[in-house]
């Protein structure tokens, strides 16, 4: 568990994440992070985009359906 301090930024609040939290997530400055809420009420940090999932979970299903065409349109 890391314990984190809400500081007020200009008109904004925010946590600051310690480096070990940085090097853990992958991640640096600029980078997006995605809060997710899980039925619980729980929240997880990520930086992974849970819409990017289900976009793959479809190409995957387009690839293996139409997998003859692609193979053909790829010669």
């Amino acid at each position: 568990m890391v314990k984190l301090k809400v500081r007020k930024f200009g008109n904004s609040l925010g946590v600051v994440l310690p480096r070990e939290v940085i090097h853990r997530l992958q991640t640096g400055d600029g980078e997006p992070l995605f809060l997710i809420e899980s039925n619980d009420g729980a929240y997880q940090l990520t930086p992974y985009d849970p819409s990017f999932e289900k976009k793959m979970i479809k190409a995957e299903e387009i690839i293996r359906r139409y997998r003859n065409t692609l193979h053909a349109l790829a010669k």
